[in-house]
């Protein structure tokens, strides 16, 4: 459970929620259904054992969250999922309808599975979650990066035609080129020694680009517009 503050809930509740269900509860001291309704939520929140979290706001000493969701009478309760309100209830409710609230918010047993296997990051994990989600673009990501790594350059390459388009799926696809992914000194020092051949070597101007992509993101623009200038 955490106390929120308007300062705090972009943290706490919008980015949170994007790995965890989040309640908020909006109360104030003076509210008689608040302190009735809080322990029950605590309570059943708590029984989930961190699979859903608990946010409460003091909508007096918080108006811009209160104004965020247009709070006209408290208890007022929301479930926040990737960062966009999902459900919620107004006043105080028996404790086996807040258990049903709550319980809506908890993940399947095969998503919770999902979980497992992609935080496990094994290539056998990552098959396994595949095969419950095929069409899971985090999966598939995740298994192409790990194949890309090693000699299965080809079917990571099948991998990332299920996907949409993507900066990490072209940076995967550069490894799939380029081989497991060098330090940053070594791609800068390959990218100077390309440099020279770009505009008459079709092969070296090819592998200069997939470099690129293995760079971060703030890095890439100066090579690019040294690649522009040496073609053109």
């Amino acid at each position: 459970m955490a106390d929120v503050t308007d300062q705090t809930f972009g943290v706490e509740v919008m980015e949170r929620s994007a790995t965890v269900p989040v309640v908020v509860d909006l109360w104030a001291e003076w509210c008689g259904p608040c302190k009735q309704l809080g322990p029950v939520l605590e309570q059943v929140i708590a029984d989930t054992d961190g699979r859903v979290e608990l946010a409460k706001v003091d909508v007096d000493s918080n108006p811009t969250v209160a104004g965020m969701f247009k709070v006209q009478s408290i208890p007022a309760v929301y479930a926040v999922v990737d960062g966009a309100v999902v459900d919620g209830f107004l006043g105080a409710q028996p404790e086996r309808q807040v258990r049903e609230f709550v319980e809506r918010l908890l993940p399947s047993e095969e998503e919770t599975e999902v979980q497992r296997l992609l935080a496990a990051g094994d290539e056998t994990s990552l098959r396994a979650a595949l095969e419950l989600e095929p069409a899971n673009d985090e999966i598939v990501l995740a298994l192409a990066e790990l194949l890309a790594s090693s000699d299965a350059g080809e079917e990571a390459t099948a991998l990332l035609q299920r996907v949409p388009d993507s900066p990490a799926s072209r940076r995967i696809a550069a490894l799939t080129r380029v081989g497991p992914a060098p330090a940053g000194a070594e791609i800068t020092g390959r990218l100077e020694m390309l440099l020279e051949r770009v505009k008459d070597d079709e092969d070296a101007r090819a592998e200069y680009v997939d470099l690129i992509e293995l760079l971060p993101e703030d890095e890439r623009g100066q090579w690019r517009r040294q690649l522009s200038a040496r073609l053109f």
